[in-house]
């Protein structure tokens, strides 16, 4: 009579028999993968999908390879949506938004003032949302109704806001964001790269810009941002969208059309086009 730990070894052996011959793959990436994109999927379910690719695992293979990359069986796996799941998911109906200083040079020294701006991930589009010496939770509100204005708000449409845990959200602008459907999604603290486009955004209006221009007012730093801001809608091109400027306004490209210089920000800013042929 052969042990019960002999008879597990012995089973062992089989199913690596049997995968070896039936085509298992080299490697455990196909699996991985499908586990990951399908948080919900138990292993059956996973060794279905692969078959349906020309591959044969079993189950207990599956198994394996999701315990030893530390992936968790479907029902936890499936509780815990991945960060990369959410935004995809809501791609089209979510904004990041936050605050950056600004140090103004004025009469009485260097005055500190906060900028809000909200952007839009699936384009990549930033709105100035409003700029104070000292935001208050009456600013806050004002600023959270301009948002959501159904007819020019930039959150019209909006599902999601995606922000940190500055107190400056007071508890009224959440509430009247919510009562207007957009929930904001709070990140963990000491995590901004759960908000990396808010943050992308900032390390390229500092070095870009504002590291370069002292401000004399709250006046002359507004009208920097917005020209900034058409500058990167219009004539930046951007990485993550291949390259591409997020709203070009040109014509056709031609190739024998002299070429110009459009200056902003007094030269600060350079974008070069053809004029015509």
């Amino acid at each position: 009579m052969v042990p019960a730990s002999g008879r597990w070894e012995v089973r062992r052996e089989q199913e690596a028999r049997t995968e070896s011959t039936s085509g298992r793959p080299r490697d455990p990436d196909l699996v991985l993968r499908v586990a990951r994109e399908n948080p919900r999927w138990g292993y059956t379910r996973i060794v279905g999908s692969v078959a349906n690719l020309g591959r044969s695992v079993s189950r207990s293979t599956v198994k394996r390879i999701l315990a030893a990359e530390g992936v968790l069986p479907a029902p936890e796996r499936g509780q815990r949506t991945q960060w990369r799941t959410f935004l995809r998911s809501h791609w089209d109906a979510i904004a990041a938004a936050d605050f950056f200083t600004v140090e103004i040079l004025s009469l009485f020294g260097l005055v500190r003032y906060h900028v809000f701006f909200v952007v839009e991930l699936s384009t990549r589009r930033v709105h100035l949302a409003g700029i104070a010496h000292r935001p208050t939770d009456a600013w806050m509100k004002q600023i959270g109704r301009n948002l959501t204005d159904s007819l020019d708000g930039f959150l019209a449409g909006k599902r999601f806001l995606i922000v940190d845990r500055d107190p400056l959200y007071t508890s009224a602008f959440r509430r009247l964001l919510s009562d207007q459907g957009v929930d904001l999604v709070r990140i963990p603290p000491r995590s901004p790269n759960l908000n990396a486009y808010a943050e992308r955004f900032v390390r390229t209006v500092r070095p870009e810009c504002l590291d370069h221009i002292i401000p004399l007012s709250e006046a002359h730093l507004r009208r920097t941002l917005s020209e900034f801001l058409v500058h990167y809608h219009q004539e930046r091109n951007h990485q993550g969208l291949d390259n591409a400027l997020i709203d070009p306004r040109a014509g056709p490209v031609n190739d024998n059309g002299p070429v110009l210089r459009k200056q902003r920000l007094g030269g600060l800013l350079n974008f070069y086009y053809r004029g015509a042929a």
